[in-house]
């Protein structure tokens, strides 16, 4: 492992959100509409916000998720930044989340995986899903944050 990381509960301004995402393959899966204003919107009400930080406090990861606190997580992000990936951020990310929502035992935890992150989450035994519906009419123009 690298440098110190620490992993906390906190939110992020948009722009520190929207500079992370320069740093991380998440910057394109959001739609080019209004984004400015659903980022903020993001930031500022998503349940579970967790972010890694380096020595310097910069954000070199990032969770965001939804919960009930009861039976499941819905992970919205996960990310980390280019300089810092393969040193174990995303999976601390994915246990802290899953602590915070409720543990394990209790909690189910759902997600939408870019196609060339499939093998992050199946290395610690997540398994595809056959059972998830969709409905989607969003306007939706593909674009990379920069």
């Amino acid at each position: 492992m690298g440098e110190k990381i620490e992993i906390t509960e906190e939110r992020l301004s948009s722009e520190e959100y929207t500079d992370f995402l320069k740093r991380t393959d998440l910057g394109s899966q959001y739609p080019k509409e209004r984004f400015t204003e659903r980022i903020s919107q993001l930031v500022n009400n998503v349940p579970i916000s967790l972010v890694a930080r380096n020595k310097k406090g910069l954000a070199v990861g990032v969770l965001f998720g939804l919960t009930d606190y009861a039976y499941w997580l819905f992970v919205t992000d996960l990310g980390v930044d280019r300089d810092y990936e393969n040193q174990g951020i995303g999976r601390q990310l994915m246990k802290a989340a899953h602590d915070v929502a409720g543990g394990e035992r209790d909690i189910a935890i759902y997600l939408v995986a870019n196609e060339n992150a499939i093998s992050f989450y199946e290395k610690p035994g997540m398994k595809k899903a056959d059972d998830v519906m969709q409905y989607n009419k969003i306007e939706w123009t593909s674009f990379t944050v920069q």
